[in-house]
């Protein structure tokens, strides 16, 4: 099966960049928000990290231009009809599970026999998403890494109900956006965040005993270890509570301690420091 036509729902940080490497890559792309607002704040993030490529001479005004022409913007809420020829789905919106089963119900209705479809959740059963749909065999993960145009890795999620037809269309799509991808298992956390959790957590539980502060934490692993991102800016980067929800929701999938959230991240959070996007998380941002 070609894939030609993808529909992102969901037009915040990963699905506008989900958005972007498919329209990069040749594809026409429909991706819906819930409001006109939030369409045209995707779009706009879009063409400011195109107009960042230009400038670094990675990118020419014409292609800029090309791919922001492949990407059509449009508000969905319960009419998800614009979606109806779209031969790949990704749906990228908030982590709850109800939201998504409603997202799945409705695209299923709409959406033709050939249509596949896939979530970027990575803490929630996709199995659970398929259930609410006629297709499950036509149901997979495509799980995303932040930020979607830089980083490389897709995760894609095979389900006890996925069919090897649909893996290969996933394995042949996420090659064709010069990505790489790995099979995870339908588990709470999928593979990767299963195992970088536990190290984020280990950041945070640190800084909570006073045993270092984030700066130090943050500096060993830099130049320590090589990472690109100390493991609290990570999480600034992500956002405190994207980061409390996603190992609650693995936590409470395992009953497993070591992903139980720490104090600290729950006042945290509570208190509105969730990171870059409020000016102050484990570091403090202008």
């Amino acid at each position: 099966m070609a894939i030609e036509k993808v529909g992102v729902v969901g037009f915040g940080t990963m699905g506008s960049g989900i958005a972007q490497v498919c329209a990069e890559s040749g594809y026409q792309v429909i991706a819906s928000a819930t409001s006109e607002e939030k369409v045209e704040r995707g779009l706009n993030s879009i063409e400011k990290t195109l107009v960042k490529n230009v400038e670094k001479g990675k990118l020419s005004p014409e292609d800029k231009k090309s791919i922001l022409a492949r990407i059509k913007g449009v508000v969905s809420v319960s009419d998800f009809s614009s979606f109806s020829e779209c031969d790949l789905i990704i749906e990228a919106v908030t982590e709850d599970m109800e939201i998504k089963k409603k997202v799945f119900a409705m695209i299923d209705v709409v959406c033709p026999d050939h249509t596949i479809f896939s979530t970027n959740t990575s803490t929630l059963s996709v199995i659970d998403l398929a259930r609410v749909t006629k297709r499950p065999e036509k149901v997979m993960g495509l799980h995303f890494f932040t930020p979607v145009p830089v980083m490389q890795l897709v995760e894609i999620v095979k389900t006890i109900a996925t069919s090897e037809e649909t893996i290969k269309v996933g394995q042949k799509f996420v090659k064709s956006l010069g990505k790489i991808s790995i099979i995870a298992p339908d588990i709470p956390g999928l593979l990767a965040n299963r195992l970088i959790s536990t190290f984020y957590l280990s950041a945070i539980r640190m800084v909570e005993a006073n045993i270092a502060t984030a700066q130090d934490i943050d500096t060993a692993m830099r130049f320590g270890y090589n990472h690109p991102m100390g493991p609290l800016a990570v999480i600034d980067l992500i956002g405190l509570d994207v980061f409390l929800k996603a190992v609650t929701s693995i936590y409470e999938g395992t009953n497993d301690p070591q992903y139980a959230p720490p104090t600290l991240l729950r006042k945290m959070v509570a208190a509105g420091w969730l990171g870059r996007k409020t000016g102050r998380g484990f570091h403090i941002y202008k």
